[in-house]
């Protein structure tokens, strides 16, 4: 048997079905052992899983094997994020039903998962576009709309012409649709939304909570949610035949640099903007330019800064005799403050480069230490760090913190237009979850809008609210609103004709809730309680840096709904976050510049030099930078390929051995050749091992020197796995692999492997639990040679003797003149003079002295030795 090669395309659908059979990783809730909940983002079914899909949930996988054999329940579920536009948009091309396109697609990327061998228990496989499980999302809807958390309003919107939906503002990229290219406009909509914004401080102070969370994403939450202590100041408007306003009220986080206050800018939105347009064309054509850019923070951060002069003045609420011009500007949100704020171009770069286009004046107020007063000037960059206050009058001196709190003491004691003229105030930059989406393909919103009783909640006995099968896309917009007979119903308290809502809810909601569904996915009501918080909040949470802060953040408000609606008895979803690094390969191209997939490349290495050319005509071809795996660059690498080529067990070694997981990992051939070599190396060593225990009747002396080194490192790496996996170090449990197997294997050939036998097959053994976690179909087979029994799915991890993690001897470096010239073994904390002696007595030192006393021996115990000659 040890001549034969291993085949992971016999070996790997084997082991499948027996782990099917058996019902290896079905996890039963009233199991008495500790609980585990192992989660990975789940996918959108868009027919093909990725490289991306592999890494990720190579690592999960890693993780549940890793505590199911430590002897805990674990819960490692699977479902499918399938409602949403590219559903839609894909049916409109195929002219076919978007769950027709969906279901086939799940179906097909599940066979791909399986091929994988993760440990999923498929029997909790949830999607969320089947009405079993966005029924459960109507009634929560309905509960929280009970409950005050759901809402209904006017606002301004993100509207792509082409998709004719609403967008959020992170899907407007440059001012146009992320999916269709078109140019967003704004509009005014009547909308559903969750009151996520009443939650902002709670979402805020429990990041500090999320502990095994990273810091990057905990920062990124920070920053979105936004929060602001700033002042609500009145600025009084000299009077105006343009407007019967007697002040504007802005709000500004730097009430410090009010004496370097140059203008008032107003949002394009605001009321007065609206008023002064009536008889103003062109800031009637600024205000529509403003609403073609969108709203999305990056949009307004790179657009050009611009205004119109509204011809309006207000007084400067600290120079007296001074006024400064009213803008409206296209960098104000009305959504945020007061839609309105006081620039001091000194001291902030939006409010600079505004200053210089329109030459309004720049005053510094904040002295960075060391400056001179006399001569500090702003050029082109704005000084927002700290220092002292200056030019400022009775604020002179003072730090900027000092200078807020000395500013806020002295508005509040003032009057503009009968009331205070400055209050201090918190602000958030989180806005309520605007969930209305205009699409078929989405989970319908549970309410029946009558003109005698209004707006209701659909009664539950009546839910779910499906989608209708029949329904066609020939018109643009939202099907639902087409559809002849489905919008059309009685009121549930009235009797009179009624309209259903033909909006559907983001799908950001389905994924807010998803895992604890996992928990209970049969029950007859969206969670049951006691189980949901037997399991939740999910141990390890496993997904990219992209959903750091929407989904993420998104789940966060939802659970906390969910509690203050009985459904869990907790806040926080996730105990622990991991957002591992993308999947990369080098980018190829033509001579016409076109992208050329790696399967069509040959590459060819001469010295240092690498050269590539195309594998049916030989065309020379340019070897491009590494990227992300996309189709658009076509530099992909398609899995079900990988898993024919060298099977499933070698993509995941590869994709957890060549980069720390929160980087990114290159995807190189070489490297997955050698993977799928150091399958066959392990193949080898067990084959040989069982057939060298079967040939030996030896029986070890566990004291001599081979037998305990050999020893040592086996149990020091299962101890050491141990910990890198739960510090989700998976590279550094691969490298501890490799070295272990490199030592047995050396055992193995050398001339002592008969008297080791009996240790090399404990060796051996342990060996392959560890390569369970990550090759789960090889260490079965291997197990199967061993001739153990049962499956090591379900083996338990192995023990470790800790006197085996104990140093007896320590390695020494010894340096003579203060040069390192050599090292020496001795046994631990051996007193300084035997030391002493045995380091004179070594050859390099002898040859040192030339004879000679040293005259000088410093031994620093268990460290180093130095030799002063």
């Amino acid at each position: 048997m040890s001549g034969e090669r291993y085949n992971p395309r016999e070996s790997e659908p084997k082991w499948q079905k027996v782990w099917d059979e058996n019902k290896s990783f079905v996890t039963a809730n009233d199991d008495p052992r500790d609980p585990y909940y192992v989660l990975e983002m789940f996918p959108y079914p868009s027919g093909r899983i990725h490289m991306g899909h592999v890494r990720n949930y190579a690592m999960g996988d890693v993780v549940a094997r890793y505590h199911r054999a430590r002897g805990k329940n674990v819960l490692h579920p699977m479902g499918w994020d399938a409602f949403g536009l590219p559903a839609e948009n894909a049916a409109i091309e195929r002219k076919t039903h978007p769950g027709a396109w969906t279901y086939q697609n799940i179906e097909a990327m599940k066979a791909q998962l399986k091929s994988m061998g993760l440990s999923i228990d498929w029997t909790r496989e949830i999607a969320t576009c089947s009405p079993d499980y966005y029924k459960h999302q109507q009634a929560m809807f309905i509960d929280m709309l009970q409950a005050g958390l759901v809402t209904r309003k006017s606002s301004k919107v993100n509207w792509d012409p082409v998709d004719m939906t609403v967008l959020a503002n992170e899907q407007v990229i440059d001012g146009k649709g992320w999916r269709s290219g078109a140019v967003v406009e704004q509009r005014e909509l009547t909308q559903w939304f969750f009151r996520i914004s009443d939650f902002a401080e709670e979402l805020l102070e429990a990041l500090d909570g999320l502990t095994d969370w990273p810091e990057k994403v905990r920062i990124m939450q920070r920053n979105w949610i936004g929060k602001s202590e700033g002042l609500r100041l009145l600025f009084e408007l000299e009077a105006s035949d343009r407007t019967d306003a007697k002040s504007i009220e802005v709000f500004t986080t730097r009430p410090d640099t009010i004496f370097g206050a140059s203008f008032l800018a107003l949002s394009p939105d605001h009321p007065l903007t609206s008023q002064l347009a009536a008889d103003n064309p062109a800031l009637t054509e600024f205000i529509a330019e403003f609403h073609r850019q969108g709203t999305a923070t990056e949009t307004l951060e790179k657009a050009e800064k611009k205004g119109v002069l509204t011809g309006l003045r207000v007084k400067h609420p600290v120079i007296e005799g001074q006024t400064l011009p009213v803008y409206v500007a296209n960098f104000v949100l009305m959504d945020y403050g007061t839609g309105a704020v006081f620039g001091c171009p000194a001291h902030d770069q939006r409010d600079l480069d505004f200053a210089r286009k329109y030459d309004l004046p720049v005053t510094p107020v904040v002295l960075p230490p060391g400056a001179d007063p006399a001569s500090f000037a702003i050029a082109n960059e704005a000084y927002v760090d700290a220092g002292n206050i200056f030019n400022s009058d009775f604020l002179d001196g003072l730090t900027i913190d000092e200078a807020k709190a000395r500013i806020a003491e002295h508005f509040s004691a003032r009057v503009v237009d009968g009331k205070p003229q400055g209050k201090v105030e918190v602000n958030y930059r989180l806005r309520d979850w605007g969930i209305s989406r205009q699409r078929y393909w989405g989970c319908p919103i549970p309410v029946i809008h009558c003109e005698v009783c209004g707006t209701i909640p659909v009664p539950k006995k009546d839910l779910p609210v499906v989608l209708p099968e029949d329904v066609s896309f020939d018109k643009p917009g939202n099907a639902l609103d087409h559809h002849p007979t489905w919008k059309h119903v009685h009121c549930p308290q009235c009797g009179a004709a009624a309209r259903r809502e033909t909006d559907t809810m983001d799908t950001f909601v389905d994924s807010s809730w998803y895992f604890a569904r996992f928990t209970a996915p049969q029950a007859d009501t969206p969670t049951v309680p006691e189980i949901a918080d037997h399991w939740l909040p999910v141990d390890q949470y496993i997904g990219g840096i992209e959903h750091a802060i929407l989904h993420l953040l998104y789940s966060r408000f939802f659970t906390r709904a969910m509690k203050a609606t009985g459904h869990v008895g907790l806040s926080e979803p996730f105990k622990g976050m991991f957002t591992q690094g993308m999947v990369t390969h080098e980018t190829y191209k033509g001579d016409k510049g076109e992208w050329v997939p790696p399967t069509d490349i040959i590459i060819e290495t001469e010295g240092d030099t690498r050269t590539a050319r195309h594998a049916q005509t030989g065309a020379p071809i340019a070897i491009g930078s590494v990227e992300k795996m996309s189709k658009s660059k076509k530099n992909v690498v398609d899995p079900d390929e990988i898993v024919r080529s060298y099977g499933a067990d070698t993509a995941r070694w590869f994709m957890l051995s060549d980069s720390p997981p929160e980087r990114d990992v290159q995807w190189t051939e070489s490297g997955v050749e050698g993977a799928s070599r150091f399958q066959q190396r392990i193949w080898r060593l067990v084959n040989d091992t069982v057939e060298l225990s079967e040939q030996s009747s030896a029986t070890v002396a566990l004291d001599s020197a081979d037998a305990l080194a050999l020893r040592k490192i086996i149990h020091r790496t299962v101890a050491g796995v141990a910990q890198d996996i739960e510090g989700l170090g998976f590279n550094r449990a691969v490298a501890r692999i490799y070295e272990l197997t490199n030592a047995l294997v050396k055992a193995k050939d050398g001339k002592a492997a008969a008297e080791l036998a009996p240790i090399l097959r404990d060796g051996v053994e342990k060996l392959v639990l560890l390569i369970n976690l990550m090759m789960p179909h090889l260490a079965e087979s291997c197990w199967e040679v061993l001739g153990k029994q049962g499956l090591v799915a379900d083996a338990l991890w192995p023990e470790v003797d800790p006197a085996m993690l104990v140093d007896d001897e320590v390695t020494l470096p010894i340096q003579i003149n203060g040069k390192r010239r050599g090292e020496i073994n001795v046994a631990k904390d051996m007193p300084a003079a035997e030391v002493e002696t045995l380091v004179l007595a070594l050859d390099i030192v002898q040859k040192a002295l030339d004879g000679k006393a040293p005259k000088k021996v410093v031994v620093v115990p268990n460290r180093i030795v130095n030799i002063v000659v």
